[in-house]
């Protein structure tokens, strides 16, 4: 149970790590805009925090109108309310709203800025797949991720990056604009802004890998029962094959939420993935397993 819990210390120190990395970046890139524009860093630093406003204060709502999931109330599904009540309970949270999605897509996800402004969301077709102890472990992975506030982790990480792209994408109209023949500053910072976008992507995207590690070991912990998850994630991966490639690119673009990506056509590497190979979160279950069980 939760209070079995114990610390990954070679997970934190990586978290730990990606996040120095993303901070010197930012540190850099900052104090690069500033000596080369220092009129029009504020202006687009202030733009980039009114998008993470909306996105960290909306994002619950964004997620259930983009996936079309419906809040069901404990009449409708008078299970998984008890189900999550029960998690609730040994994960020390507070209850979240709880919603269904209409999807042949076997899957789950969390949302909201924090515990008392959580959603967890189920897939129809994920209740009709898993068996009890399998779902309660997926929604434990998805209180894990409400637990961990990984909301508020993902969007102060992914400032970085939308700051550099809005550059990139604008930085050459706006020299058109500027009448003080700044167009070797220009240059520049678009160069820059193309390099930091990268950077700051591929650690945003270890970072949220390192987060479903997190996630599936908060699962472990919540339910004393890693063997499930490992049974559910097999059995929601081997769905994804038989389900069409078109219902798959309905949801592609809420991914990062899933516990498991629903990708079409060619998988990504796992560089570019938000999610870990399906083999090493295995691999990080058993191990937890034998960690419970005490050898």
């Amino acid at each position: 149970m939760i209070g079995k819990w114990k610390r990954d210390w070679g997970l934190s120190g990586r978290v730990f790590m990606t996040w120095i990395f993303i901070l010197a970046l930012y540190v850099v890139f900052i104090n690069i805009l500033y000596f080369l524009f220092p009129g029009y860093l504020y202006m687009i630093i202030a733009f980039v925090f009114l998008m993470a406003f909306v996105q960290y204060f909306f994002s619950a709502k964004l997620v259930l109108m983009t996936t079309h999931a419906r809040i069901v109330s404990e009449d409708e599904e008078p299970e998984l309310h008890r189900m999550i009540e029960k998690l609730c309970q040994e994960a020390d949270l507070p209850k979240p709203k709880i919603a269904v999605m209409p999807s042949p897509v076997p899957n789950a996800f969390a949302t909201g800025r924090n515990p008392k402004n959580a959603v967890v969301a189920v897939t129809d077709s994920i209740m009709r797949t898993l068996n009890r102890e399998e779902l309660e472990a997926v929604i434990a992975h998805e209180l894990s991720h409400v637990k961990n506030r990984d909301i508020l982790t993902m969007t102060v990480a992914g400032f970085l990056a939308s700051l550099a792209s809005i550059i990139m994408q604008n930085a050459l109209i706006m020299n058109l604009f500027d009448g003080r023949n700044n167009n070797g500053a220009w240059i520049v910072i678009w160069i820059v802004s193309i390099i930091v976008w990268i950077v700051a992507t591929l650690l945003m995207l270890l970072l949220s890998r390192y987060r479903e590690f997190a996630a599936d070991r908060g699962s472990a912990m919540i339910t004393g029962n890693p063997a499930a998850l490992r049974s559910a994630l097999m059995k929601i991966s081997g769905r994804m094959d038989a389900i069409p490639a078109k219902k798959k690119q309905e949801i592609e673009g809420s991914n990062a939420f899933f516990i498991i990506p629903a990708i079409s056509g060619k998988s990504l590497t796992e560089l570019l993935s938000t999610h870990p190979p399906l083999e090493k979160r295995l691999a990080a279950l058993e191990k937890i397993e034998r960690e419970l069980k005490g050898y």
